[in-house]
């Protein structure tokens, strides 16, 4: 029986590869949707049985409205996959640079590729809701003065020409995904978790928590505010830690349960050192 997870964006996307590369190329069937939104109410419903969904990339950052669906929908965090993300100007066989009037992709794909496009005064920058859905428009409609930024297998898929390779601005960009399942799973020697939690408005409340951490030895990745919605100056917070010893971790949390409100743990994982 398959595993379906739910996507943003089309076939040969960045997403599909990541759920593809999490599942080892197993009998997975790719449920693809138009927004993040949809795929969570996907799995809210159990239509799906996991949702892949980007939360931070190297270059562009953190991506905001998908810490505000962790925060409404509070899946449970599974796994995670980083992928090395390669970016290419696709276009119809034939076509030259000069040809070409538009460059269509998502975001943050355009945001990676700001350098080069930087370098082409004549063509106007289209954003898309996908990259690859970006590349199957090209094809299907033969937008001869239209190129897309997206990846290889999208060229392949599409039938596309790749008229410039890599054409990121840092060729480390990485781009790291969430696995999110509506139960908890209990994942074996899991040595990361996921975390949210309040403090109070007392100088070095923050830190007080943080501490509770470095003194048991836990290493703290990363560290995101989102206001607290309806109240004013008041923040959740989101923090990615990583251990050694399951009982250093135990200990980080004792203590920082005793400093903090609404403590959550969103999931507890294996670090994906792979990309």
């Amino acid at each position: 029986m398959s595993i379906k997870v739910a996507i943003q964006g089309g076939r040969a996307s960045f997403h599909e590869e990541a759920a593809r590369k999490f599942f080892n190329e197993e009998e997975v069937e790719i449920v693809e949707c138009m927004t993040f939104k949809e795929t969570c109410e996907l799995l809210k419903a159990r239509k799906v049985d996991y949702v892949v969904m980007a939360i931070e990339n190297s270059l562009a950052g953190s991506i905001l409205p998908n810490y505000n669906l962790l925060r409404d929908y509070r899946f449970h965090i599974v796994g995670e996959v980083c992928l090395n993300i390669q970016q290419n100007l696709l276009a119809l066989p034939g076509t030259k640079i000069a040809d070409i009037q538009y460059v269509e992709s998502h975001p943050i794909a355009l945001s990676q590729c700001s350098d080069f496009l930087e370098g082409y005064e004549h063509i106007i920058v289209k954003e898309g809701v996908d990259t690859a859905l970006c590349a199957q428009k090209i094809a299907d409609e033969k937008l001869k003065n239209t190129a897309a930024i997206a990846s290889m297998a999208a060229a392949e898929l599409f039938g596309l020409e790749v008229l410039e390779k890599r054409i990121e601005t840092h060729k480390k960009n990485t781009t790291r995904f969430l696995i999110l399942k509506d139960e908890i799973v209990e994942i074996k020697n899991a040595n990361k978790a996921s975390l949210s939690f309040q403090t109070g408005h007392s100088v070095g409340s923050l830190a007080s928590v943080l501490q509770c951490f470095a003194e048991e030895k836990v290493n703290l990745s990363k560290i995101q505010s989102m206001p607290v919605l309806g109240r004013r100056n008041e923040y959740e917070f989101y923090v990615d830690v990583d251990w050694k010893k399951q009982s250093d971790y135990d200990a980080a949390i004792r203590k920082a349960l005793k400093h903090t409100a609404h403590f959550s743990i969103m999931g507890e994982y294996l670090k994906n050192n792979r990309v």
